[in-house]
C-alpha cells in the first residue's frame, strides 16, 4: 500500500537535549496511523516537525513524494496537511458554521480588495465553501443540527467535532489529530473514534493521530508507531504492538 507520509532518520534537538533521534516511520494512504508513547516520548515534537513548527536537524519528511522540511508551515497547509490541537480553540461569539469556515482560509483565492468589498468573486467563493461545509463536514460529523447555533454552551464532545470539521473543510489529504480523545467521557470517545473512521472510509483522507487513550487507539487504528525517549521502539498492527515486549515494558506496563 502506498505511503502518503514518510519520515526517514529525523532528529531534533534543543540545547543539547534530543527530542527526536533518528525517527523513521510511515503513514499509509487512506488509513489510520496512531503514534503512542509515554509523556516525553517525542510525539508532539514529531507532529511539530511534520507541521513545520519545529525544524529538523537532519533527516527527511516526504509528503506525497515531496520533501517537506524546506517548506514553510503555511505552504504545508496548502499542500493538504491539516492539524487539530488538544485544547479547544473555537470562537464562542461565532456560530458553528462561522467557526468551521475559518478552516478554509488556506484555500481562498480571492484578492484582498474583492474580499474586503465582498464583490462577485468573493461571494461566489464563500458560497462554494458554505456548500462544501454543508455537503461534507456537517454531514460526516452529524453537525447539521448545530449549524447556525453559537458554539458557546455546546457540549464538549460536540465542540471537539466542530474543531475536527474546521480541519476537514481545508480539504486535507493528511489529517493530523493531536489527542482527539482528550477530556472526553467513554461515550464521546467511542463517537469520536467512529467519526474518524468514517472520514477515512468515506473520503480521500489519511489520519495520523497521537493520544493516550489506549482502548480507543487499539480499536480504531490500522497501524501503530510506538515511541519512547524520542525514538521509535516498535511499529505494526494493534495486535503486534500489544504483544511486543519493548512496548509492554515502556508503555503498556509489564508484570
Amino acid at each position: 500500500m502506498a505511503n502518503l507520509l514518510e519520515l526517514s532518520g529525523v532528529s531534533v534537538s534543543f540545547g543539547g537535549i534530543a527530542a527526536l533521534s533518528d525517527v523513521s516511520m510511515a503513514a499509509a494512504a487512506n488509513r489510520v496511523t496512531a503514534v503512542i508513547g509515554p509523556n516525553g516520548a517525542g510525539k508532539t515534537s514529531l507532529f511539530n516537525v511534520i507541521s513545520g513548527f519545529y525544524p529538523a536537524n537532519r533527516g527527511s519528511v516526504r509528503f506525497a513524494g515531496k520533501e517537506l522540511l524546506k517548506t514553510r508551515a503555511h505552504a504545508r497547509s496548502a499542500m493538504g496537511i491539516a492539524r487539530t490541537f488538544q485544547n479547544i480553540a473555537l470562537f464562542p461569539g461565532m456560530t458553528v458554521l462561522e467557526n468551521i469556515k475559518l478552516g478554509a482560509h488556506a484555500q481562498l483565492r480571492t484578492g484582498l480588495a474583492a474580499a474586503a468589498l465582498f464583490l462577485g468573486p468573493a461571494r461566489r467563493e464563500e458560497a462554494a465553501i458554505t456548500r462544501r461545509i454543508d455537503e461534507t463536514a456537517l454531514s460526516l460529523l452529524d453537525l447539521a443540527d448545530y449549524r447556525d447555533r453559537s458554539v458557546s454552551g455546546l457540549p464538549y464532545g460536540v465542540q471537539k467535532r466542530i474543531e475536527l470539521a474546521r480541519a476537514l473543510v481545508a480539504a486535507p489529504r493528511l489529517l493530523m489529530l493531536d489527542e482527539p480523545f482528550a477530556g472526553m467521557n467513554t461515550t464521546e470517545k467511542a463517537m469520536m473514534a467512529n467519526y474518524i473512521r468514517r472520514i477515512v472510509t468515506e473520503t480521500d483522507v489519511t489520519a495520523l493521530l497521537i493520544d493516550h487513550d489506549m482502548e480507543s487507539i487499539m480499536g480504531m487504528s490500522d497501524h501503530i508507531v510506538v515511541m519512547n525517549f524520542g525514538r521509535v521502539i516498535a511499529a505494526g498492527t494493534p495486535v503486534e504492538v500489544q504483544r511486543d515486549p519493548a512496548v509492554i515494558d515502556a508503555y503498556l506496563g509489564g508484570e
